[in-house]
């Protein structure tokens, strides 16, 4: 039989290699026109490419991708556009043409039995027409400012902890009925499921992909609650770590599919287990020390880390509704269940929104606990990285650190009334993201139960920011 297609298949451990390279060049800040030649000569000399995925996010963290033929995006990849009116709270028509720049340090292989062979993937910056960064693009925003730290010699390390759920059925959550719920694939839990069971051997092919796309991984495994899955890597820089979020949940998205179920990102889907978290750890280093260290401070957290802490837990309200941006995150934010919703620090309460690992020159950090996988990685660390570096952010005093009275909000209501009325936040954020983002979050909430209940509500599921597809969003 004559093999008509001959697009390219990469091994997984050639994958690896290409991968690591690329996010090697990345850490090690070589200039974007190096990498933007270095690639557009690869897709010139590679004949067995088809095609290139360019991908970003949108201001809630809803992740697209576009297609664009290789030879097409060779001779256009400074000039191509897309409506931005398409993107659910991104553009208004009256200013719908947006425009894509490539953001070359990202690209990378992609395993051919998930996307299919012949792909590379990478991200885009979104420009207005006028060639500036559009402002709903936090991904160009943290771009940015992580690049004005870099001249400081600031670099900011990032690990995501990300949790979910593997569910029977393809797309169960749009089908979601109150009635039936959800069903497990497992039922064992954190150190009991049996190797062969699907979720296992969901988890076995996720973590070979993940790290044939260079995550370089650390451990993986089920959860506590049944059918839940956490895979964990190493910690990289701000924009890289956010990005692997994405790519992340895109991946576990695919792979079940692929098997007939779905992977579920919701932060509190089943009622009576425990919910799923994307703990963040943080850590500054300053031309190579990290700056959170000292081995005769409060839990060996140096000044600079007590005062990052502190300012965090000062804001912890204001940008709650952007670390738990849907209604479904509220019900998770029971401490009965082991997440966090006290403003407060320790080494070992699991109420405690903050948590101080314990660390070394290499490894101290803070781990802000209180954030669900829905949230958008880029909108939640460039508004951190804001709180912790900058000047003018207020400070709270060490006594206030374990005031036990103080929590997090118990709704997204009271969540959008805090983030509304943050000064903090309209600073970090600007005007028009400060009121599209609470605009956005009210219109989800209004299409949701205003009392949660103890029952999960189809409204909370199908109109999750990354469930709800246009069809959806307009038949209501």
């Amino acid at each position: 039989m004559i093999k008509i297609r001959n697009f390219k298949e990469i091994p997984y451990e050639e994958l690896e290699v290409l991968n690591l390279e690329a996010k090697a060049d990345v850490q090690n800040h070589v200039p974007d026109d190096v990498l933007c030649e270095k690639y557009l000569r690869y897709l010139h000399d590679e004949n067995q490419l088809k095609a290139v995925t360019v991908c970003f996010s949108d201001l809630e963290g809803r992740f697209h991708m576009l297609d664009y033929d290789k030879k097409f995006l060779e001779k256009n990849y400074d000039n191509l556009t897309f409506d931005g009116s398409s993107i659910h709270g991104f553009s208004a028509q009256r200013e719908s043409d947006l425009c894509l720049s490539i953001d070359w340090g990202s690209l990378r292989w992609l395993p051919s039995d998930i996307f299919g062979p012949g792909k590379v993937m990478i991200f885009g910056l979104v420009r207005g027409v006028d060639g500036n960064p559009y402002p709903g693009d936090i991904r160009s925003a943290l771009k940015t400012y992580s690049a004005d730290l870099y001249r400081r010699g600031l670099v900011p390390n990032v690990a995501f902890e990300v949790e979910g759920f593997l569910f029977k059925g393809i797309d169960a959550e749009q089908t979601f009925e109150a009635d039936v719920g959800f069903q497990y694939v497992s039922d064992g839990g954190y150190f009991h499921t049996l190797p062969n069971t699907p979720l296992k051997q969901f988890i076995d092919h996720f973590a070979e992909a993940q790290r044939a796309l260079g995550f370089e991984n650390e451990k993986d495994h089920p959860e506590v609650a049944p059918s839940q899955f956490e895979l964990n890597y190493r910690c990289a820089e701000a924009l890289t770590a956010c990005d692997q979020v994405q790519l992340y949940k895109l991946l576990a998205r695919q792979i079940a599919a692929m098997n007939g179920l779905t992977a579920c990102f919701l932060p509190k889907p089943m009622m009576k287990v425990n919910g799923s978290g994307m703990h963040a750890n943080l850590s500054i280093t300053h031309d190579g020390k990290n700056l959170m260290y000292d081995p005769d401070g409060p839990g060996h957290l140096s000044q600079f880390g007590w005062q990052s802490v502190d300012r965090v837990l000062y804001h912890a309200r204001d940008l709650c509704l952007i670390a738990n941006s849907s209604v479904n995150s509220y019900r998770r934010l029971d401490p009965n269940f082991e997440a966090p919703n006290a403003i407060r620090v320790s080494t070992n309460d699991r109420t405690a929104i903050i948590r101080l690992p314990k660390g070394s020159e290499k490894t101290s950090r803070f781990e802000l606990r209180a954030v669900a996988p829905d949230a958008n990685p880029y909108l939640l660390i460039h508004v951190l990285l804001h709180l912790m570096l900058d000047d003018d952010i207020p400070k709270i005093s060490p006594q206030q650190r374990d005031d036990e009275s103080n929590q997090l909000p118990g709704n997204i209501y009271d969540a959008i009334h805090d983030f509304e009325n943050s000064e903090a936040m309209r600073r970090i954020l600007g005007n028009e993201n400060h009121a599209k983002f609470a605009s956005l979050k009210k219109l989800v909430a209004n299409r949701s139960p205003l009392d949660l209940g103890n029952r999960i509500k189809r409204g909370e599921i199908v109109f999750h920011h990354e469930v709800t597809n246009q069809m959806l969003w307009t038949d209501f």
